[in-house]
Parts: C-alpha cells; sequence; structure tokens
C-alpha cells in the first residue's frame, strides 16, 4: 500500500490538486467539454482500444526495447544505466504516442481540421505523420527559431504533407508557437481540434496526453520486472510540459521504494535568467488555461525563457507535476546546457546511441547520479527520442 493517494487525478473539474482546470471563456470550456466527453465516450470501446493497440504494434513498433548501457555504466563507475528506447519507435520519439490517439479523437469527433505548437519538432512530425496516416489536414505552428535550430524536422513536416506556420512575434520560439496555434484555433473550435504536444493546457488534455503516454510506463515496468524480477532503484526523464515524464513516471507512482526524479533545464545556469526550470524556480501563476507553476515577473506575466533544447523551453509545466512536486512523490532536479551537450556526446560515442537534446537532460542527471551508487543499484532513463533533429545543430555548436 503507497502511503501516497493519487485518486482521482484529475477530479471532474480537471484539477491535480490545486492546479490545472479550465480557465477559459464559457464558449471554450463548452468546446473542451466536449472533447471531454468524446474522449471518455471512445477510450472505452473496444473498436477504438483495438484500433490504437493495432497501430502501436504494426504501426509504432511497440513495446520500444529497454537496453541495458553497459559501457557507459562501466565508464561512470557506479548504477547500472538502463534506457527505454522510445527513440526507436516510428518518427523518433516518444510524441507518436498520443499523437495517433488526438488524430483518432479528431476523425472520431467529425473536425476538419487539426492545429498544434512544436517546439523541437517532434511533436509536429508525429502529429502530420498521424494526420496524413487517417486523412485529416494538419496545421503546425511553430518559432521561427526553432525552425532554423530544428531544420530536418520541418523538412519532414513539409513532406508529410502539413502547413507549416512561422511564428516571429516574442522570442520566436515554444511559448510564442502556442499562442499563434490557440489564436487560429480559436477562430473555429468547433471544426477544428488543437491537439496539444504535452500534458499542459486546460482540461483534459493534461489527462489525455498523460493516458495515451502511460504506455512507456507500463512496458517499461513490465519489462523491468520480467528481467530484473523487481522495480528499477530509480527511474527519470526530462521535464519541459512533461509528457514523456508522465507517460513514464505514471506507472510507478504507487512503489514507493522506486525514487522518481524529473529533470529540467537549468540552461546557462540556474543563477541566470537564461533556463527553463518551471518547478525549480517558478511560482504558482496561469498560463494557456489552466494552473501550474510558471516563470513569471511581478505581474504575472511569463517570463522569456531558455533552454538549449528547444523542446523544454517553455514556461509553464503540467500540472500534474505540479501536484507531484507538492506532494513530494517526485524529486525535481536540473542540468545545465553544457552538461546536456556533454552527455549528448558521451552516450553517441560510448553507446553509439544519439539522443535528442531533450533526452540528453536525463541521461545528464542519471550521468551525474550514478557514480554516487553502488553498482548494484539501477537508473531506468526515458530515452524520449533521437538525435538526428539536433546532430548538424550540435556539430556546429561544437564546432564538429
Amino acid at each position: 500500500m503507497s502511503k501516497f493517494d493519487f485518486a482521482p487525478m484529475p477530479d471532474k473539474e480537471g484539477f491535480f490538486g490545486h492546479y490545472g482546470g479550465q480557465i477559459l471563456p464559457p464558449e471554450l470550456k463548452k468546446v473542451m467539454d466536449d472533447i471531454d466527453r468524446a474522449y471518455e465516450e471512445i477510450r472505452h470501446t473496444e473498436s477504438f482500444k483495438t484500433e490504437l493497440m493495432q497501430l502501436n504494434q504494426d504501426y509504432v513498433g511497440r513495446p520500444s526495447p529497454i537496453y541495458h548501457a553497459k559501457r557507459l555504466s562501466e565508464k561512470l563507475g557506479g548504477a547500472q544505466i538502463y534506457l527505454k528506447r522510445e527513440d526507436l519507435n516510428h518518427t523518433g520519439a516518444h510524441k507518436i504516442n498520443h499523437c495517433l490517439g488526438e488524430a483518432l479523437l479528431a476523425k472520431f469527433m467529425g473536425k476538419k481540421k487539426v492545429i498544434a505548437e512544436t517546439g523541437a519538432g517532434q511533436h509536429g512530425v508525429a502529429l502530420a505523420t498521424a494526420c496524413a496516416l487517417v486523412g485529416i489536414p494538419c496545421e503546425i505552428h511553430m518559432g521561427q527559431v526553432d525552425i532554423e535550430k530544428e531544420h530536418p524536422n520541418v523538412t519532414k513536416m513539409k513532406i508529410l504533407g502539413c502547413k507549416l506556420i512561422p511564428v516571429t512575434r516574442g522570442t520566436a520560439t515554444l511559448k510564442d508557437a502556442v499562442d499563434s496555434a490557440f489564436e487560429e484555433y480559436l477562430k473555429n473550435p468547433e471544426e477544428f481540434i488543437y491537439a496539444i504536444g504535452s500534458v499542459v493546457g486546460p482540461h483534459p488534455f493534461p489527462k489525455m496526453v498523460r493516458d495515451f503516454q502511460s504506455i512507456i510506463g507500463r512496458e517499461a515496468r513490465q519489462q523491468f520486472n520480467d528481467r530484473h524480477g523487481k522495480n528499477p532503484d530509480i527511474i527519470t526523464a526530462c521535464v519541459g510540459g512533461g509528457s514523456n515524464a508522465m507517460g513514464l513516471f505514471t506507472a510507478f507512482l504507487n512503489d514507493d521504494e522506486v525514487k522518481i526524479v524529473g529533470v529540467e533545464p537549468a540552461g546557462k545556469g540556474l543563477d541566470t535568467k537564461d533556463h527553463s526550470a518551471t518547478l525549480t524556480l517558478g511560482t504558482p501563476g496561469e498560463i494557456h488555461g489552466f494552473k501550474c507553476y510558471v516563470l513569471q515577473d511581478e505581474n504575472g506575466e511569463p517570463l522569456p525563457v531558455h533552454s538549449i533544447a528547444s523542446g523544454l523551453d517553455y514556461p509553464g509545466v503540467g500540472p500534474q507535476h505540479c501536484y507531484l512536486k507538492d506532494i513530494e512523490r517526485v524529486e525535481y532536479q536540473s542540468v545545465t546546457d553544457d552538461e546536456c551537450l556533454d552527455a549528448f556526446m558521451t552516450l553517441s560515442q560510448v553507446e553509439g546511441i544519439i539522443p535528442a537534446l531533450e533526452s540528453a537532460h536525463a541521461v545528464a542527471w542519471a550521468m551525474r547520479e550514478a557514480p554516487k551508487l553502488g553498482k548494484d543499484k539501477t537508473i531506468l532513463v526515458n530515452l524520449s527520442g533521437r538525435g538526428d533533429k539536433d546532430a548538424d545543430y550540435v556539430a556546429t555548436k561544437l564546432g564538429l
């Protein structure tokens, strides 16, 4: 019996403790409630469950394997590091897990266009892929800075047939892409659906995206127990909005013996303004239709944020993460850009696995922690994506 009480999460109003909800005008609240009703209806039908299961198996390539990073573990001289290989999924990351679910939901609801934001481009590629699969037009909003950093994913989105909208306002990164996509969605919310790319936004999206992503943790728990007869000692994942982390964490929340660590981007340092460590340094506030920890100024306006990983530079965070922080079930730590780059290169050259810069944050934390522990201890890292999209950027930055 766990000492933590998690049910129900969220409640009927979409709150995880004090966080989440729907901070929306009445007409938009009605639209979100319609999405919630449709989701609750479709998720229990055998036809939907069967279609999603078959697509996960035959299209995505699930289950993704768990890999023992033996050479990395030996190099560090401590705990054994294992990787949940979400980078091997079709489209190269965990994002396909919820994008398939959202595209099928849009089809079920008869929507005429799917709109979304993307930072690193992985959500954009996955959603464009899912929309091509089910035959629904797709429009992706992406900050101009991220378009230039993540060119391979931009090309893929165009090839897949989506309409790409460059966003040049503000910092021209993820937060601004969210603003732009939401404005387009508000033009016709009855016929469009905004497929949010993480466990953020107004209810029901934090619940829905978590549910679709929870396949990661269910698989990982079964796989690790089948191999070792027990759970890992520590599980960890990077946290921006927090979808890959909630995907892994959910299956282990009631296992009190498992230490759970979310890793945020410290950017150029927590003592600078150039970071995205929302749970570490943020305060409770409101952003994009829900309540969460926010990096904000004295007027409650979101601050500019920074991470070397385009998918992590968001001034808010998923409401369930905020709740898990407050009840101290999950520990949230941070990793700098430099530590991330070191982990990116180390994993590439020691294990032959090029990670996404987002995922490299979790790898960096595991590399920092492993030498402090005995060789009998295990750390399971959610390797949420592969680094094809980042290779040219890193090569240029490091002068390779």
